[in-house]
């Protein structure tokens, strides 16, 4: 039902231990209910006894991709196709122009033929989720352009970027520029982009996680774990007893009501190392109090919570400039809750009109998924969807920083030479002051 783009850190399909692990506290017509839901949604049919994901890898260098190929096979459980994936000789060097402008339309045909391929083995397609980095040239460009490509060839179908947001510092000199390239065209061409920061990811390891080392498997883990704590199948609402056969329709059309707020950010919670489960126990009203702070706070995890941060007084009538400091107002919100007692835990605290822009009526702007079944050895978890403005500070320093490179004319050759010119430059920036702008005055 959707398929994959490319990322250098790429997570693997996130959750799926929990097909052949215990089913938590749900019954067993529960737990075959959402077995069949997770092998119909991610994969197709099974080669060599395995199940074969649905997915297509792209990337201009073939080292990533024979890695990932590898290490999904090893697993002995499920496997990519071994005719879905897409690779060269030559990566973009980091270069937005070059993976947009050269390697996208040179290999456009053979690229789109997979994702057809890949389609038509579909009983009903619900549309596409590209995974892709922002930083570099081949996730950045390529993923762009191949974002287009699945615009224009099935125009009626859901598109959605998991987008890797780069650290602040010390990735890609020209990060910026290709962070700003990248944003403004899937604002064009995609229906929502679901973000994730490295370095919250990165603070997620060290604090939550205690990982000492740090690798790209172990910040690869938790954005599996958090993804899937989304896609997982789960029952929504005014679903029926049955799992959604629409992930990617039922998450973005009551997320993404407006085509100007397309910014959705991921939280969940708890988060903690496997070590640390048996001693941990977790009740619906204190997960969904530290939830709701962490929406309304901006917070990046449940650690380090200002609990100071208070939405505006219900019915005031006080105006963006004076909201209360470091508010963070929502469009929309999509709450799922995993694991025991699901159907008594109380999400009245998310309703509150105070936490909405005026401008939608709170019972639209407020959704909730929910299922017995655990997810991850956790017995109960909580995972948070946010179209708010929990992007916009990050938002505006890629594009003060791109900008600053910008006036200075500093390594705009290196795109020049491929294609885009200053005026397109131009053109990214509009388009992304006009986000801010649209997000600032929530």
């Amino acid at each position: 039902m959707r398929n994959a783009g490319r990322s250098k850190a790429r997570p693997q399909p996130a959750g799926m231990s929990d097909i052949r692990g215990t089913h938590g506290l749900c019954s067993q017509k529960e737990n075959e209910s959402y077995q069949d839901s997770c092998k119909e949604r991610f994969f197709c049919e099974e080669e060599s006894g395995a199940p074969v994901a649905r997915a297509v890898l792209v990337d201009m260098e073939p080292k990533v991709i024979s890695q990932t190929l590898s290490m999904a096979a090893r697993s002995g459980h499920w496997k990519y196709s071994s005719h879905s994936h897409f690779c060269q000789k030559q990566g973009s060097g980091n270069n937005w122009a070059n993976g947009y402008s050269v390697h996208g339309p040179r290999h456009k045909e053979a690229i789109m033929n997979l994702v057809q391929k890949e389609a038509e083995k579909c009983d009903r397609l619900g549309g596409f989720f590209t995974i892709m980095s922002m930083a570099g040239g081949t996730g950045s460009g390529l993923g762009a352009f191949v974002t287009q490509c699945l615009r224009d060839a099935f125009p009626t179908s859901f598109v959605l970027n998991h987008v890797i947001w780069p650290y602040p510092t010390g990735e890609v000199i020209v990060q910026n520029y290709n962070s700003v390239l990248t944003l403004s065209h899937l604002y064009h061409s995609s229906d929502a982009l679901l973000v994730h920061e490295n370095d919250v990811i990165h603070k997620i390891c060290a604090q939550l996680m205690n990982i000492k080392q740090i690798s790209f498997r172990d910040v690869n883990q938790v954005i599996a774990h958090q993804l899937g704590s989304v896609f997982q199948p789960a029952h929504t609402a005014g679903g029926g007893s049955g799992y959604s056969r629409n992930p990617l329709g039922d998450l973005l059309e009551p997320l993404v009501p407006h085509p100007e707020f397309r910014m959705l950010g991921l939280r969940n919670i708890p988060q903690m190392p496997e070590s640390s489960l048996a001693y941990s126990t977790f009740s619906w009203p204190g997960l969904l109090k530290h939830l709701r702070q962490i929406l309304i706070a901006n917070a990046h995890m449940e650690e380090g919570i200002d609990w100071q941060v208070r939405p505006p007084h219900p019915g005031s009538s006080i105006p963006s400039t004076n909201k209360p400091l470091h508010f963070n107002t929502s469009i929309a919100n999509l709450v799922i809750l995993r694991g025991k007692d699901v159907h008594s835990a109380d999400l009245g605290s998310f309703q509150d009109p105070s936490l909405y822009t005026s401008w939608l009526n709170p019972q639209d702007a407020f959704n909730a998924w929910k299922t017995p079944r655990a997810f991850n050895k956790y017995e109960k978890s909580a995972s948070l969807v946010s179209n708010s403005q929990f992007l916009l500070k990050p938002l505006d320093s890629i594009v003060g920083k791109a900008w600053n490179m910008f006036a200075s004319k500093a390594y705009l050759h290196q795109y020049t030479k491929f294609g885009i010119q200053e005026e397109d430059f131009l053109d990214c920036f509009t388009t992304l002051e006009q986000v801010i702008s649209s997000y600032t005055n929530l």
